[in-house]
């Protein structure tokens, strides 16, 4: 039957998929919770970013093998499907698409709190309306309007990362002391200790860091919305190592370097303080500038992923209460879809009003994190079913030694999903995502197939 619909068009240009894919890698943890990292492990956090980094790698890898294979989808989740079931496809999707609304609506309380360091007298609550509305309406006119914003508040966060590494670069060829300290490498490797907290903190940092790179997968649906998805997949995957390295690694060696990581307070932004060494008075305002315009990129990020992921399992599932959502606007968006992802981040205002939202905060986004690596974990298991198929294309963009690595990406995940449980930040959020897997595991494996 021919298709009337009218499609999602691929509105995004190389440049926009480059550089939200350079961006994707640099989060709110790193500007905000370096000096926490740093506090738990000292400078061997530098061995978590990479192990973790290599995790996420070889998961963006196989992500992107399939979706090379077939770029027709818009969300790589739709393989679980196609791999492993209706039933497991069912549960992991919506997972999925309900971790990013409460990744989503931990952004948009985070935004409030930002706005709120420049206008105190300014309700919380109204700002986050305000923004919410922005950016739906953004999201409203089509994947290339997308693609610009994300552009932009991309660039703000590695132009602030590129500066940062640059002034440590400068402090080390001046001679340059701060605090009788000398800037250079030996702040990093004189006393060095793999474990100078215990190996406790070591592990603890796992979870942290994990946080920092939840949803860079997202990629793979922004390579779906372009003219040359497969050619620019490719791209946006394969460089992702680097950008590792150059944007966090590169961040935290310079944090390093001006500081002795013993002296970088943990509740305070390594950020403020460089920039304050350097003579900018201003430096707690240009972080937040920096820290605001990087949720607002998340949440972007968020609507547009929950969008298309609800109108793909619109699509998938067949549900007559679901049709709706795979309507199309004549712009090429999934209007319905989106109005109604933004209907339900609305409600994060109210929540900000209900007293301790701070610990809110903190267990939403937890519990996002450890249904992420639920996700990633069951993402691996569908590359394997994958590899086993007729569609499997050993001359595609192959995953390189993927008998052997994604096994160990599996169990590396499981195995920091299982540690969540030893920790008193990440206990109670660790029992609240068993919850969820049980109860909606249940539902998932009692729903009719839509084959029968």
């Amino acid at each position: 039957m021919k298709n009337t619909e009218t499609p999602s068009q691929r509105g995004l240009k190389n440049r926009h998929v480059q550089l939200i894919a350079i961006a994707g890698t640099i989060g709110t943890g790193l500007f905000l919770g370096a000096g926490k990292s740093i506090s738990l492990t000292g400078p061997s956090i530098l061995l978590v970013y990479l192990i973790i980094g290599a995790l996420m790698f070889i998961l963006l890898r196989t992500i992107g093998e399939m979706l090379y294979i077939d770029p027709e989808q818009h969300s790589f989740l739709n393989f679980v499907s196609r791999y492993l079931g209706d039933k497991t496809g069912y549960f992991i999707s919506w997972t999925y698409w309900l971790v990013v609304i409460f990744t989503a609506m931990a952004e948009l309380t985070a935004i409030g709190s930002y706005i709120h360091f420049w206008l105190p007298q300014f309700p919380i609550w109204l700002s986050e309306i305000f923004v919410l509305a922005l950016l739906t309406a953004l999201n409203t006119l089509n994947a290339k309007f997308f693609g610009e914003t994300e552009f932009w508040f991309g660039m703000i966060k590695i132009v602030a990362i590129v500066g940062m590494i640059l002034t440590a670069l400068i402090l080390m060829l001046t001679n340059f002391q701060s605090g009788g300290v000398s800037v250079g490498f030996q702040n990093i490797t004189d006393g060095f200790k793999f474990f100078p907290n215990g190996v406790s903190k070591f592990f603890e940092s796992f979870q942290m860091v994990m946080f920092a790179f939840v949803a860079m997968e997202f990629i793979g649906m922004t390579a779906a919305e372009t003219e040359e998805p497969r050619k620019t997949l490719k791209l946006a995957i394969n460089q992702i190592p680097l950008r590792i390295i150059l944007f966090y690694i590169g961040a935290l060696v310079a944090i390093m370097c001006i500081y002795r990581w013993q002296d970088i307070p943990a509740d305070q932004s390594p950020f403020v303080m460089i920039f304050q060494l350097i003579g900018i008075k201003w430096a707690a305002t240009l972080v937040n500038f920096v820290v605001l315009t990087s949720a607002a990129s998340a949440l972007n990020s968020a609507l547009f992923s929950t969008t298309r992921n609800l109108y793909a399992l619109s699509k998938i599932n067949g549900d007559k209460i679901l049709i709706p959502f795979t309507k199309m606007s004549r712009s090429g968006i999934p209007i319905k879809a989106l109005l109604f992802t933004s209907g339900l981040i609305f409600f994060t205002p109210f929540i900000s009003m209900i007293p301790g939202i701070s610990n809110g905060f903190v267990f939403i986004t937890s519990v996002a994190t450890n249904l992420f690596l639920v996700v990633y974990i069951i993402s691996l298991i569908t590359y394997l079913k994958f590899r086993k198929s007729s569609d499997f294309d050993p001359h595609g963009f192959v995953t390189p030694w993927a008998k052997v690595l994604v096994p160990i990406t599996i169990l590396a995940f499981a195995l920091i999903f299982v540690s969540l449980f030893f920790f008193s930040d990440t206990i109670i959020p660790a029992i609240g995502s068993l919850i969820w897997i049980f109860a909606f595991g249940i539902i998932a494996k009692f729903r009719p197939s839509k084959n029968t």
